[in-house]
């Protein structure tokens, strides 16, 4: 590079130095203002490179929800089933929806529609973990505080256990299977927990999730049988989203139609 040799010339160098690292920070200021507005109004600026503007989104016109018919759900089950409903995360699958804290069982179609609903039983212990290596052990070993049902996403398997019954694998490794109800021990009143309309007696079993009969017959086994299905077990003291990594639609739909109202009353 050519030294400069006049002063001049040195001069009108640092000027345009200066000139230009001014319009870098004005450039990083204005920047930093319309990110601050943004969060302040909950609106997305549009930033190019030829000007800054701001623009609110376009409410979304695809919201999807799940179709629970009649059925009142649970706050966390309503929560989950719109985000697989508006997510898609059950890749077009049939999915059940466990409600551990409820010992309710909800059935969808791909869709996102309910199917079914009953009653079930589920591990005896309180829990969203199951211990490791607990799949490999025998069911006598497994202790009382270690009877947990875990939470989590599931792809469902088509399986036999250890009795040659046909069962739906919900974590193979753990031996949890969702099963039809068995009244093999008459002290553990297992039909008569179904019965009940609370689901306070619902915990008796080692992990794996009963069923009635008719139920299992109806919706669990011929969601299985010719293709994949997912199960989605809910938490019970994990928080849902740290599970799922699934965010609330509900306040999507508010947002959506405050704007179409307010779009609305502003072209009245």
């Amino acid at each position: 590079m050519m030294p400069i040799l006049y002063a001049e010339l040195r001069d009108a160098r640092l000027r345009r130095i200066r000139a230009i690292r001014g319009a870098l920070i004005l450039g990083a200021a204005v920047v930093a203002t319309v990110i601050s507005l943004d969060l302040v109004t909950g609106n997305y600026p549009v930033l190019s490179a030829a000007s800054i503007s701001l623009r609110p989104q376009a409410p979304r016109a695809d919201i999807s929800f799940a179709d629970f018919g009649s059925e009142s759900p649970s706050p966390d089950a309503r929560h989950l089933a719109d985000w697989i409903a508006d997510s898609r995360d059950n890749e077009n699958a049939e999915f059940i929806i466990v409600d551990k804290r409820h010992a309710r069982a909800y059935v969808f179609d791909a869709e996102a529609r309910l199917r079914g609903v009953s009653p079930i039983l589920l591990g005896s212990a309180v829990g969203d973990d199951s211990v490791p290596g607990i799949g490999l052990r025998p069911i006598a070993e497994v202790r009382p505080e270690e009877r947990t049902t875990p939470a989590g996403r599931f792809v469902a398997e088509r399986g036999r256990n250890l009795n040659g019954e046909d069962v739906v694998w919900v974590d193979y490794d753990a031996a949890v299977s969702m099963h039809r109800v068995r009244a093999t021990q008459p002290s553990e009143r297992r039909l008569e927990r179904l019965a009940t309309p609370t689901a306070d007696d619902n915990r008796i079993s080692y992990g794996c999730i009963n069923v009635p009969v008719a139920f299992y017959e109806a919706h669990v086994r011929p969601l299985v049988a010719t293709h994949r299905a997912i199960v989605y077990v809910l938490p019970e003291v994990k928080p849902v989203q740290q599970v799922f990594g699934s965010y609330d639609v509900a306040p999507v739909r508010r947002q959506a139609s405050n704007r179409a109202t307010g779009d609305t009353l502003r072209t009245r």
